[in-house]
């Protein structure tokens, strides 16, 4: 079913404002987490954390998203985006407040995972708001904008965040956030008054939604864990859960999340490829942020103002690379940026004590260039790719992507630094053990962008094109 042009009669102030509010969400999210990898060696210090137990300020994080953003796609589907996306504003904020006021590490993981539940339902909806009110001839060029913000929180993250955690502390990290979320429930309650519930009165599939989340858990948690023994256990019982998952969608009569919606290919490799992506790329400013304040003896702010270089070409990209998916194969363009991506990444194979600060900033550009070049156009295709009554578990797709992506990215880190540093302090005699630990995370990632690139151009021609030329 192709949609109308009458389904996308929207009020261009509807427009403005649904763009607005999801790029403003969509900058503060992410603003979150990079200026958290800044903090992490100050919390570390702080709580007297170790850094295994550090990632996991993270990594609470992106489980908690990556756990609930397909359950509550569906709900938004069935019950409203609009009113989903505000439960999800308020949530992040009130957690947001907590995550300052935690008085032990324990305590800010778990304030972190409400974090998170919030975040999931502010990734499911915002993107799925956007593609519901804009034509596809300019759906592009929305997603691009909100991608852009995306990557303006990135590149502000660093900088803003490491400032502030040298002058303020980093609890005040999680006390800027409050503002912008009231900002964002007013402007949802002026000006938004029009809800979208393309499968409104259909059933929540309860039973799904648990084994997803139980099976997703074991997975990503699992994963963290290795190599111990407890890790393989989880894992195992995961893919097991990931069998009878499917086989429950596949009866259901109103399935949580349509799996047949795989047997469309532009949406099953553009999906995979956003996987592979992020698989690749978000420890990138994790391990650059040990490398530069432990190894290089930066201090936060300093390292913000370096690792800010990747962000802002993300930045100046995204929209610039939506805009020409409106108008070419998104293909090309999002397999060019998966290749330089794997370019960059390929640079950092080589880093050591001594690298210049200047190949590290062109590294860093390289990536963002890249990442600019893929992310928009892949996400214009998996959305354009599925029924409006899909939107909601399409946007849910792209999320989950990224996040088991960005989970799988720390996991990987976390499992060579468990082979290499094992459970301690970072002091200097563990510097050179850190060192090989980033140098292995760098082959790692190269490697499974290079396998990306292959992935991405498999997915044919974009399927959204011919919906385009439709109107």
């Amino acid at each position: 079913m192709k949609p109308t042009d009458s389904s996308f009669k929207v009020n261009n102030d509807v427009k403005i404002a649904a763009l607005l509010v999801a790029s403003i969400a969509s900058f503060f999210t992410p603003f979150m987490g990079t200026s958290i990898n800044i903090a992490l060696p100050t919390i570390g210090i702080d709580f007297g954390a170790d850094a295994i137990l550090l990632n996991w300020v993270t990594n609470g994080f992106l489980l908690a998203a990556a756990i609930f953003a397909v359950p509550l796609g569906r709900v938004a589907d069935i019950h409203g985006m609009k009113k989903i996306f505000t439960y999800g504003i308020i949530i992040f904020t009130v957690a947001s407040l907590f995550c300052a006021l935690a008085p032990s590490s324990i305590i800010l993981i778990a304030f972190r995972v409400l974090q998170g539940i919030g975040s999931a339902m502010i990734f499911v909806t915002g993107l799925a708001i956007i593609t519901s009110v804009f034509h596809p001839k300019h759906r592009g060029k929305a997603i691009g904008i909100n991608v852009a913000a995306v990557y303006v929180g990135l590149s502000l993250g660093p900088v803003i965040g490491g400032l502030m955690t040298q002058y303020l502390g980093w609890r005040s990290l999680f006390l800027l956030m409050i503002p912008f979320g009231l900002l964002v429930v007013a402007i949802v309650f002026w000006k938004l008054k029009d809800e979208w519930a393309a499968s409104r009165g259909e059933k929540f599939d309860w039973v799904g939604s648990i084994l997803y989340s139980i099976m997703l858990f074991l997975v990503m948690y699992g994963f963290s864990n290795l190599p111990q023994l407890d890790g393989w256990i989880m894992l195992v019982l995961g893919i097991a859960g990931f069998f009878a998952f499917l086989r429950w969608e596949l009866r259901s009569k109103s399935p949580v999340f349509n799996v047949r919606l795989f047997k469309n290919t532009s949406f099953t490799f553009s999906s995979i490829a956003a996987l592979i992506n992020y698989s690749a790329t978000f420890a990138v400013t994790l391990l650059l942020s040990y490398y530069l304040q432990y190894i290089r003896g930066f201090e936060p702010q300093t390292a913000g103002l370096i690792l800010v270089a990747q962000p802002i070409l993300m930045a100046i990209t995204a929209p610039l690379a939506g805009r020409m998916s409106d108008r070419i194969d998104a293909r090309l363009i999002a397999t060019t940026g998966m290749a330089v991506v794997a370019l960059g990444l390929f640079t950092f194979t080589f880093i050591g004590s001594d690298t210049s600060l200047i190949n590290i900033i062109i590294g860093l550009a390289v990536l963002g260039l890249g990442f600019g070049l893929f992310s928009s156009p892949n996400t214009n295709v998996i959305m354009g790719s599925v029924e409006r009554k899909f939107y909601g578990v399409a946007s849910a797709t792209v999320s989950t992507m990224r996040l088991i992506g960005q989970t799988m990215s720390i996991g990987i880190a976390t499992l060579v630094f468990a082979l290499l540093l094992g459970r301690v302090q970072i002091t200097p005699e563990q510097y050179p053990a850190l060192l090989g630990s980033i140098h292995i995370c760098f082959v790692v990632f190269t490697i499974l962008c290079f396998v990306g690139v292959f992935i991405s151009w498999y997915r044919g021609e974009s399927g959204y094109q011919e919906e385009k030329d439709g109107h």
